[in-house]
């Protein structure tokens, strides 16, 4: 009985789509029948809601949820209306307490939806961001939503600094024996000096008031601020990262959407607008462009012969050992300009001499502007796809900014602690205020350098082609295109700068904020007016998530460099830890505190705590582990499920349409 039931299955072979598509028949005659038997097949018939049968004859029918809204059913408009009927008539049946409790959960859902629909229209510059992804790409978007949540970033720090540092010592300071103001100088503005290195700005204004309490002074509001700053910093930034990795590695390389879905389901019909018309037919356009390029070059890449692999390996080693030279030639620029700076030039006119005290900034800029644009030609020859080459050239680019602000921050370090050995008794001069002004200056002139590409470069260029286009010079030129790698960059740079010099300039956070602010209309006007739509498109998805890998190293790189800071200054010369260290402070507290607190808070800083936290923290990430490589598997079956169920729909058509078009021959 079961080999004559095994023999009476048709055996059902999955086929290419090529061998699919193919028949004997002519594609005409097959095309109704391709087309009608499509609702017929078992998988169709599994999702549709069949509204003939009695709701007691099929226990198994679909349920309904009331949490899930009808718009979200994979239904056709009439089945929901059967839906809605039928949840009218079992609502009827429900007690009070179960159509209190569906009520309420319905009004949560739609309270939750217009709640976000109404936080995401106050967010800033929304318009302008849409009329950005439309004219010039999702990319460029991308750069632009990563400066909005920066300067979001740096806001919530400035108000967690004046809430927690700013406020209570400007209300509990003891304003006597303070030394006269001064008037405010052009140089002061830019180095930091005079009168705004005794201003809140710095270091050295937030001294031991009125409120000196045990467990409530400046000096422990101060490290409680800076403390929250740092640990808010890590948990955004680690979320930002992990939850855009997520989201790539999900979709994954094979991902690729139905390029007929973009053309035939990418519209928006609410769009009444022609210039979002416009918007929108760019966007769509800009979307096609990046799916034809990366399977223009996939199909390159599986056309390569074995002597094509070779030569390419070794032509990618031969230009990464170019990068080498040039990242060793750069650190050596920057040493120099460091070594030239530190100098005393008293007997310089002003303007000569903040020259020259603006040489390594000026050094930095120059380096971080002119190797990525070589790195960007080298990563062209490698032959990647347009995608890694963008990611290749960033990583190669922020390995050398950073790099380059690690150096210049290490022999400031080195420099400040050899000048600073001893502290002034007047607390005027110290080695946190020296280093705060630095970090002070490279957050101006990174204000500067914006002002100067836009209106002394970028606008001129522009200015030049359309003014004069049948000049050889024009022709040369061109206008040119917004680069987001190297734009991003500078973002992470700066950012780095004001993680590093937060604890020193405590009012970094709401410079930084009018920056960025300032910044963002710098750039949207160099993007709208100044450059042309990209010719190469890329995919933003992937380098969102390196974007904020780069910021969490700028982060990474900033605490070491605070830790090494306090360690090496020590005992502080001014500031909220005059006379004492941060050290001290916290010991002098947990003094204070109860027997049980105190024996609480020793026990979770030594070191059986951070074996048993270590050893928790591992045991975490292995099932994490465990569990991603699970669910990847899963996801693999999935999509080879998907794969084969499309196979089997192709081959049981092309099976029906034969055996109807054999019917219809023998009729």
């Amino acid at each position: 009985m079961t080999m004559e039931r095994e023999a009476r299955i048709p055996n059902f072979h999955r086929l290419l789509s090529e061998e699919s598509c193919s028949s004997d028949l002519s594609s005409d005659s097959c095309e109704y029948y391709q087309t009608e038997i499509f609702g017929l097949l078992p998988s169709s018939q599994a999702h549709r809601v069949t509204h003939d049968l009695d709701e007691n004859s099929r226990p198994d029918r679909v349920s309904w949820s009331p949490s899930v809204p009808l718009r979200a059913l994979p239904v056709c408009l009439q089945d929901r209306r059967d839906i809605r009927e039928r949840q009218n008539l079992q609502g009827r049946s429900f007690g009070y307490w179960d159509s209190w409790r569906r009520s309420q959960q319905t009004a949560r859902r739609r309270l939750k939806e217009h709640v976000g629909g109404a936080l995401s229209g106050l967010l800033p510059w929304r318009h302008t961001l849409h009329k950005i992804e439309g004219r010039f790409g999702v990319g460029v978007k991308a750069y632009f939503l990563f400066l909005r949540y920066l300067l979001g970033l740096n806001l919530l720090y400035s108000v967690i600094i004046a809430g927690s540092v700013l406020t209570p010592t400007l209300v509990f300071r003891n304003t006597s024996g303070q030394s006269k103001i001064h008037s405010l100088g052009y140089k002061d503005l830019f180095v930091g000096s005079g009168v705004l290195e005794n201003s809140p700005v710095f270091h050295s204004f937030y001294t031991r008031g009125s409120l000196n309490l045990k467990c409530l002074n400046t000096p422990i509001l101060f490290l409680l601020g800076m403390t929250s700053v740092l640990f808010l910093s890590i948990i955004m930034v680690v979320r930002r990262t992990v939850v855009g990795y997520k989201h790539s590695w999900l979709t994954g390389n094979r991902f690729s959407s139905n390029m007929s879905y973009k053309v035939f389901c990418g519209w928006d019909f609410c769009i009444q607008d022609s210039q979002a018309a416009s918007l929108k037919q760019n966007f769509i356009r800009n979307e096609l462009k990046m799916d034809l390029e990366e399977q223009t070059f996939h199909e390159r890449v599986q056309r390569r012969s074995l002597r094509h692999w070779v030569q390419l390996i070794l032509l990618r080693v031969f230009l990464n050992f170019l990068v080498l030279v040039l990242l060793g030639s750069a650190f050596a620029l920057i040493h120099y300009a460091i070594v030239v700076s530190r100098n005393e030039n008293k007997h310089l006119h002003w303007t000569v001499s903040l020259m020259v005290e603006y040489l390594p900034p000026i050094t930095m800029a120059t380096i971080n502007y002119v190797l990525p644009h070589i790195f960007s030609k080298i990563s062209e020859f490698e032959d990647y796809s347009l995608t890694i080459q963008l990611n290749l050239t960033l990583i190669r680019s922020i390995f050398l900014k950073l790099a380059s602000l690690g150096i210049y921050l290490l022999f400031l370090i080195k420099q400040i602690t050899e000048k600073y050995k001893t502290c002034d008794p007047k607390g005027q001069d110290c080695g946190e205020n020296a280093f705060g002004k630095e970090m002070y200056k490279l957050t101006v002139f990174n204000l500067l350098e914006c002002f100067f590409n836009a209106f002394c470069v970028a606008y001129p260029r522009v200015f030049l082609v359309e003014r004069f286009p049948s000049s050889s010079l024009a022709q040369i030129l061109g206008k040119k295109q917004f680069e987001i790698s190297f734009n991003v960059l500078d973002l992470v740079n700066s950012q780095t700068v004001t993680w590093v010099g937060v604890y020193y300039c405590p009012l970094l956070p709401a410079i930084s904020t009018v920056r960025l602010l300032l910044l963002f209309y710098l750039k949207k006007f160099t993007v709208m007016r100044c450059c042309v739509p990209p010719q190469r498109m890329f995919r933003a998805a992937s380098s969102s998530v390196l974007f904020h890998f780069m910021l969490l190293l700028g982060l990474t790189m900033s605490v070491v460099t605070l830790v090494v800071n306090i360690n090496r200054f020590g005992q502080g010369c001014c500031g909220p830890f005059k006379d004492s260290t941060v050290f001290n402070v916290t010991r002098v507290c947990i003094n204070t505190l109860p027997d049980p607190a105190q024996t609480t808070i020793s026990y979770i800083s030594s070191e059986a705590f951070a074996f048993a936290l270590i050893l928790a923290e591992v045991v975490l990430l292995t099932s994490y582990v465990s569990r991603g490589r699970a669910n990847r598997k899963a996801i693999e079956r999935l999509k080879d499920m998907l794969v084969m169920c499309s196979s089997d729909k192709r081959f049981l058509v092309k099976q029906h349409s034969t055996i109807s078009r054999r019917q219809l021959r023998t009729r």
